[in-house]
C-alpha cells in the first residue's frame, strides 16, 4: 500500500507536535507534478488509486526487476534494533546542500528526524539522498524530475522520520486514521504534497516481504511516498512474475509480483501496472 500511501518539510506545528517554524513551501506547497495527484495516501490505505496521468512516463509490464538492492552501501547495521513508540514531536534537520541530480523539473527537499529515535539526521538523510539521487532507477531516471536536498529556503516537500505515534498524529491530519490496522507498529503516509511521513517502526523492522532487504525496502518506502508528492496514484501488479511497481500498495500483498523498490528497471523502463481498484 502506500506506506500513506501505506506501503507502509523547516518545521511547522502539526497537531501539537513539531517545530513552529514553517518554510514558505510548506505553508503554501506547490502543485505536486505532471502526474496529477489526489489527496492523502497511505500504503495500506483503503482509498482507491486513480488512473495514471498521461503525463506519466511510458511503461512496460514486462520490465525486468531491479538487480540492485540499494542505491548505496547498506546502512542497516548502523540502525538501532528497537524504537520508541512515541516521541517529543520535535525534529533535527539534516544540514548541508547536495548537488542537483537529474535534468527535469527541480524538486528541493528537506530531511528531518524526530529527536529520541537513536538515528541521526545525517544517517537518515544519507539514505534518502541515495534513493532520490539515483538517476538510473529513481524518479529522475525518466527525465521529468531532478532532486536536491537543502537545509534552508522553500522546498517541494520534507521527509520526516518519526515514532509510530507521532507518525500517526501527522497522518491523521491528512485524513488517514488506519496506520496501525495494517501492520504492528504502523505504516508510512503522505499528504500527496509537501509532507512525507516515514515511520521508524517500518524503517527498522521493515515489512514481511522485505525482511533482510533493508536497503531495498528503504528505497521502496521513499520512492512510494515521494511518488505521491510527484502526483502518482496507486497501481497494482501488471502480471505474475513482474516487478512490483513502487506505487503499488505492496503491504496489501504482492499479487504475484516480485520485490522491487525502484520506479525504473535497470534497462530504464518505467515499472507500473493497472490503476488500483
Amino acid at each position: 500500500m502506500a506506506l500513506v500511501a501505506v506501503l507502509g518539510v523547516g518545521g511547522y506545528l502539526l497537531n501539537g507536535s513539531g517545530n513552529t517554524r514553517a518554510t514558505a513551501a510548506e505553508s503554501n506547497p506547490s502543485t505536486p507534478s505532471a502526474a496529477g495527484s489526489g489527496g492523502a495516501s497511505t500504503a495500506g490505505s483503503s482509498s482507491p488509486g486513480a488512473p495514471r496521468s498521461a503525463a506519466s512516463p511510458s511503461a512496460s509490464k514486462s520490465a525486468p526487476a531491479s538487480t540492485s538492492a540499494s542505491a548505496s552501501a547498506s546502512t542497516a547495521a548502523l540502525l538501532p534494533t528497537s524504537w520508541p513508540s512515541s516521541g517529543p514531536g520535535t525534529y533535527t534537520y539534516a544540514t548541508g546542500t547536495t548537488k542537483r541530480y537529474g535534468t527535469g523539473t527541480l524538486k528541493r527537499y528537506k530531511v528531518a528526524v524526530e529527536n529520541g529515535l537513536g538515528i541521526s539526521a545525517a544517517l537518515f538523510a544519507s539514505e534518502v539522498d541515495a534513493v532520490l539521487d539515483n538517476t538510473k532507477q529513481g524518479w529522475s531516471a525518466g527525465g521529468l524530475w531532478s532532486f536536491q536536498r537543502v537545509d534552508s529556503g522553500p522546498v517541494a516537500f520534507t521527509i520526516y522520520l518519526a515514532s509510530p505515534e507521532t507518525t500517526d498524529r501527522r497522518c491523521q491530519t491528512f485524513g488517514i486514521t488506519t496506520i496501525f490496522e495494517v501492520l504492528k507498529g504502523g505504516v508510512n503516509c503522505s499528504n500527496s504534497g509537501n509532507q512525507v511521513a516515514e515511520n521508524v517502526a517500518r524503517w527498522i523492522d521493515l515489512t514481511p516481504a522485505y525482511k533482510g532487504q533493508a536497503d531495498l525496502y528503504h528505497a521502496l518506502a521513499i520512492n512510494h511516498e515521494v511518488g505521491h508528492s510527484l502526483g502518482h496514484n496507486h497501481v497494482t501488479c501488471a502480471g505474475v512474475g513482474d516487478p512490483a511497481p513502487v506505487m503499488m500498495q505492496q503491504l496489501k500483498g504482492m499479487k504475484g509480483c516480485v520485490d522491487n523498490g525502484w520506479p525504473y528497471s535497470t534497462s530504464g523502463t518505467y515499472i507500473t501496472g493497472p490503476a488500483a481498484p
